[in-house]
């Protein structure tokens, strides 16, 4: 089953709640964090360990596992940001046009869908009730195009060599 199907219009936006959506971003970002950590955690452990001893000038594995091990602690850094950066969307005023944290109604060639827009999680596709929601970043090409549009405000995307027009439908 395609969950990000045609939402059979008119499906009720008030039905979607912003905060659900926010919270299952939270809880996406918080599991990625946790096996993140248990990565970081095994490979410093590695690194450090009396078995990474150096046989001789050629033995570059205590090393190697050191550059893992940092990898390891900047994603887990990556993802602690994004937490915070979820925490700060404001998804409760009513906004006139669409910026981070508005759920947005696109049509796109006939077709409605929608959309929630935040500063993390892009491309994450959400059920909320009986609807998908796709996580548009505001940072990708069609976030960055539509952030400031109104209600029927159109615009337009290159995507593999193609233009896309869309339509903003409605904006909560």
């Amino acid at each position: 089953m395609d969950l990000f199907q045609d939402i059979g219009y008119p499906y009720p936006m008030n039905k979607i709640s912003k905060k659900n959506l926010i919270a299952s971003l939270k809880a996406n970002v918080q599991s990625e964090l946790t096996k993140a950590k248990q990565a970081f955690e095994s490979s410093q452990s590695l690194a450090t360990s009396s078995e990474m001893k150096s046989e001789g000038k050629y033995d570059t594995r205590s090393i190697e596992a050191g550059y893992i091990a940092g990898a390891q602690q900047k994603r887990v850094s990556e993802l602690e940001l994004e937490l915070g950066l979820l925490d700060e969307i404001n998804i409760d005023h009513p906004p006139k046009t669409v910026s981070v944290g508005s759920l947005v109604e696109i049509e796109l060639n006939g077709h409605r869908r929608f959309y929630f827009i935040s500063s993390t999680g892009g491309g994450t596709i959400l059920k909320e009730g009986e609807q998908a929601v796709m996580v548009i970043s505001a940072f990708s090409p069609l976030g960055s195009e539509v952030i400031g549009l109104g209600v029927d405000d159109d615009f337009e995307v290159e995507s593999n060599g193609e233009v896309r027009s869309y339509i903003v439908k409605s904006i909560r």
